[in-house]
Parts: structure tokens; sequence; C-alpha cells
């Protein structure tokens, strides 16, 4: 019984996010995003080439006030973890949208790579981002699914959590 629920809750959740644009799924879910981060060192938060964006390894930025920064399977728990893959997630929704400006002119999420500081022994890296990934098809629906890398990383800029990068393809300028 259990699993049918999971089924049916995920399909209307899928539909319902395919129903309203971007922008109504996040207001719906009571999101608001930030300014996109300022670059901590030489390099630019995006680079466009033809219809595909690269976005530069994002963590959660200055206004988050849950838990983002430490180790996974020392100072953090799996929960923590999503929530702060989650909000990753929110700043670079916040940088896709400066890019862009309209979110309707995403067409796919294609692929994220989602680095977790973590222990050498913690191996529930893929739980983690799943925090972000969840918020993607949430935001976007269908093209929110994507394709993903979760990896142990034995540290990260300034202690940071997290850390994703994402490719996404957008309309024609």
């Amino acid at each position: 019984m259990k699993k049918y629920y999971t089924i049916t809750a995920f399909l209307l959740t899928s539909i319902w996010c395919q129903a309203q644009s971007p922008e109504q799924n996040l207001k719906s879910l009571g999101i608001i995003l930030s300014q996109p981060n300022t670059p901590i060192a030489n390099y630019v938060n995006y680079v466009r080439t033809g219809n595909l964006l690269y976005f530069s390894g994002s963590g959660t930025d200055i206004a988050f006030k849950g838990i983002s920064k430490g180790k996974l399977g020392k100072d953090l728990t799996i929960e923590e973890g999503r929530e702060a893959a989650r909000h990753v997630g929110i700043n670079l929704i916040a940088n896709l949208k400066n890019a862009v400006g309209d979110l309707k002119k995403v067409k796919r999420i294609i692929k994220v790579l989602g680095m977790v500081n973590s222990t050498e022994t913690f191996t529930d890296q893929p739980k983690v981002i799943n925090g972000f990934s969840d918020l993607m098809v949430e935001v976007f629906g269908e093209k929110g699914k994507h394709a993903r890398s979760a990896v142990g990383m034995i540290s990260l800029p300034n202690n940071m959590a997290v850390e994703i990068e994402m490719i996404v393809e957008v309309e024609n300028e």
C-alpha cells in the first residue's frame, strides 16, 4: 500500500508541476530567490555556449539560516545535508534566472555533479544530493529530471557541506 501511495503522490506532483510555470512552482513552495552569489575566486557563475549553460560549483548563500558547513558522517546528519543541497538548488535557480530571465526558457536540467564534504566512511552521498534533485523536479517537473553524479570529497571550499554544479539546456536567445 505504501509503495502505491508513493507512486501516486509522485505522479500527482509531476502533473501539478507541469501545469504551472517554474515561477509559480517556486511561489507555491514559498521560495523567494535571492541575488546570485558572487564568485569567491577568478571565475564566473556560468558560461553559455549555444543552448547550454554550464554552471560553476555553488554552495549555499550567506542568507541561508540552516546548517551548511561541516562534514557529513561527522558534523552533519543526512537530513541536514539534504537541506543544504536543497538550498544550493535554490541558489543555482537564482543564477539560472539571472542567466535567462524567465525560467520558462529552461528546456531541461541535463547533468548535475553533487559533491559532498564527507568522512571516508560516509557512503550516503546520493541521499544528500536528493535534496537538490527533488527540488529540481518540484520546480521544473519532468524538465527537472537529470543525469547525476553524487560523490564524496575529503574537503570543500570554506568547509561547505555541499557543492553542486549543473548543465542546463535553454531555448534559443
